[in-house]
Formats: structure tokens, sequence, C-alpha cells
């Protein structure tokens, strides 16, 4: 019998979901939501997440780092529109890097995928240096979480 090898990355049964309005300042003149306010949805994606999952911003940085975004990719399939809702799933992918990956699918009222992305997150100090190793907060949380 051979044991499966885990593979680098992979996106695990953590989600989260958020709904919300799309809002008239959000929409261009063609009544669409503009692409760059679905990097803000992720990121609304993202806080939902921490909050639900208990690895929010507050969290990281009390104990002792900072995540900054190095890569995010956003692949848009239809448009929003003013008076619709946003609703993003948020996925944590697992790796055994020091990072957070964060894969995101945002549906429309009809259901529809209408974007979907990629952020990863690097791991700070207190002194701004880059982490190479997975802090051990991190390492506890994957442990809770079952992820370890």
């Amino acid at each position: 019998m051979t044991k499966r090898r885990r593979p680098f990355s992979e996106e695990t049964e953590l989600t989260e979901t958020v709904t919300i309005p799309v809002r008239f300042s959000e929409v261009d003149s063609l009544g669409i939501v503009w692409h760059g306010h679905y990097i803000l949805y992720f990121e609304q994606g993202r806080e939902a997440f921490g909050k639900a999952h208990h690895i929010d911003y507050l969290t990281v940085q009390r104990s002792g780092y900072t995540t900054p975004i190095v890569q995010s990719r956003c692949e848009h399939k239809l448009p929003l529109r003013y008076g619709d809702n946003a609703r993003i799933v948020t996925s944590f992918v697992d790796t055994p890097a020091a990072k957070m990956i964060f894969r995101f699918r945002i549906y429309n009222d009809a259901d529809q995928l209408v974007c979907q992305g990629e952020t990863v997150q690097v791991f700070l100090d207190k002194d701004n240096n880059l982490v190479l190793g997975i802090p051990e907060f991190m390492l506890n949380w994957k442990r809770k979480v079952g992820l370890l």
C-alpha cells in the first residue's frame, strides 16, 4: 500500500462565506463593478475567514507578525452590477511553506461564478524581516484546525 504524498499546496475544507451588497460607489459609468474592487472583495473574504477561524489580522499582529500580500491573481468571468449581491467564498490553501494562501470565488445572485482568484501572504517579524519558517502561532493554529 502506497501512502499518498501531499501536494505542495492543497485547498482545504476550511472556508468562510460572506455576502455583501454591491454599492453605487463601486460601479463605473456602465453600471458594472470596476475591476479593482474585486481585490477589495477578496479582502472582505479574508477578514470574514480570519474572524470565523480565529486567525484574524489582530491575532497575527498580537503574535508579533504582519502578513503583507506578495501576490494576487484575479480572473473575471461575468460582471457584477449595482444592486447585485456578491457572495464571496474564501478557502484556505494549506502549504508547507511559510506563507498563507487564500482562494476566492465570487458569485452573483443567480449563483453564477463572476470572479475567482488567489492571494499569497508572507510573514514578517516585528522588524519587517521575512520569516522563512512557519511561525509557532501558525503551527499551533494548523494543529487546532486539523491540518497538522
